[in-house]
C-alpha cells in the first residue's frame, strides 16, 4: 500500500534577501520530506516554496518554517506589492495521493495550533481548514494587510485570530493556514507600464468581480511592467487557457497585449496544455522542472548551513 503524501507550499514576506530564505529552507530539511521548487520575486516581495512527503514530516517542516520566517522577517520594514499579513503569510496543506481534502484541514489546524504554542505567532484558519464561513476565502484573512490587520484585532474582536492573540506577534504579524486543492499561480506580463490597465483586467476577471470561476487576480507593476497576478483554483472548472484568453481579450480592449508569462510553483500534468500560446509565454519553462509529478521523481537538494558559509 501507498503512503499518504501532501504537498505544501509556505509564502514568505520576503523576496529580496536569497540567504534569508536559504536560512528558513535549512530549518525546514526533515527527513522524508522533498524540497520541489523555490522562487524569490523582488516586485512582490515574495517567496513561493513548494514541499512534499508523508503528512506528520510535511506539517513538522512547515511549523519550523513559521518559526524561521518569524525571527529573520520584519513586517515593520518590509514592503512589497503583494499583501501579506505575516512573514510566513500563508501555509497551504493540499492532497497529493491517498488522503483527503478534510484529512489536509485537520493537519491545517495541528499546524496553527503549534505555531502559536512554539512561536507565539497567531493563526487564521482559512478555506477547507477555516473556523469560521467568512474566512474561507483568503482575501478576506487579509483584508487590511498587516498593518491593518494589527490595528483591527485591537479593536474588533471578529477580526481576532483563530488561535493565539488577540494581537498580532509585533514584528511576523499572522500566519493563514489551510487546506486547500492544487492552485496555479500564473503572472501575466502586458506590453504596457500602465498599471491601471492590469487592475481593469484583474477587476473583470476575477471570480469576485463576476468574472472567471476559481479565479483570484489583482493588477499590479513588476519589472516596470503591468502585470496581471492570478491564482487559478480550480483549474478543471476554469481552464488555463480560459483564463489567458480571457486576459487577451480585455487587454486587446485597452490596446495592450500579454507578452510574457511566469509560472510561480508548479503545476500539474493534468493542467498542461501544450501547444497553448500562454505556454509558450512562459519564460525559459523546463516541465521536468515545474511540473509537480516530474520534480516528485526528482526533488532538489535542500540548502546546508555549509551551503551559506
Amino acid at each position: 500500500m501507498s503512503e499518504a503524501l501532501i504537498e505544501c507550499v509556505p509564502n514568505f514576506s520576503e523576496g529580496r534577501r536569497p540567504d534569508v530564505i536559504e536560512a528558513i529552507l535549512v530549518a525546514m530539511r526533515m527527513e522524508g520530506v522533498h524540497l520541489l521548487d523555490w522562487s524569490l520575486d523582488a516586485d512582490h516581495n515574495r517567496s513561493v516554496v513548494t514541499i512534499a512527503g508523508p503528512p506528520a514530516a510535511v506539517v513538522e517542516s512547515a511549523i519550523r518554517a513559521a518559526g524561521r520566517a518569524s525571527q529573520l522577517i520584519d513586517l515593520t520594514t518590509q514592503e512589497g506589492v503583494h499583501p501579506r499579513i505575516g512573514a510566513a503569510d500563508v501555509i497551504p496543506f493540499v492532497p497529493i495521493r491517498d488522503i483527503s481534502l478534510e484529512q489536509c484541514a485537520l493537519l491545517a489546524r495541528q499546524a496553527g495550533t503549534e505555531i502559536w504554542r512554539r512561536y507565539q505567532v497567531p493563526v487564521y484558519f482559512y478555506e477547507a481548514a477555516a473556523a469560521r464561513p467568512d474566512r474561507a476565502l483568503l482575501e478576506e484573512v487579509r483584508r487590511g494587510q498587516f498593518e491593518g490587520l494589527r490595528d483591527a484585532v485591537l479593536r474588533e474582536p471578529a477580526r481576532r485570530p483563530d488561535v493565539g492573540g488577540p494581537a498580532l506577534h509585533p514584528t511576523a504579524g499572522a500566519s493563514a493556514v489551510g487546506a486547500r486543492r492544487f492552485l496555479i499561480a500564473l503572472n501575466l506580463y502586458l506590453d504596457t507600464a500602465e498599471v491601471a490597465v492590469a487592475r481593469a483586467i484583474a477587476k473583470n476577471i476575477r471570480q469576485s468581480g463576476g468574472g472567471l470561476a476559481g479565479v483570484k487576480a489583482m493588477g499590479v507593476t513588476a519589472h516596470s511592467q503591468a502585470q496581471v497576478s492570478m491564482n487559478i483554483t480550480d483549474f478543471t472548472r476554469t481552464p488555463v487557457g480560459e483564463v489567458y484568453a480571457a486576459v487577451k481579450e480585455k487587454a486587446r480592449r485597452h490596446g495592450a497585449a500579454p507578452v510574457r508569462a511566469e509560472l510561480i510553483g508548479l503545476i500539474p500534468e493534468a493542467a498542461l496544455e501544450r501547444n497553448s500560446e500562454w505556454l509558450r509565454l512562459l519564460v525559459e519553462f523546463d516541465p521536468e522542472e515545474k511540473v509537480l509529478e516530474r520534480r516528485l521523481d526528482r526533488p532538489l537538494p535542500w540548502p546546508s548551513n555549509a551551503d551559506r558559509s
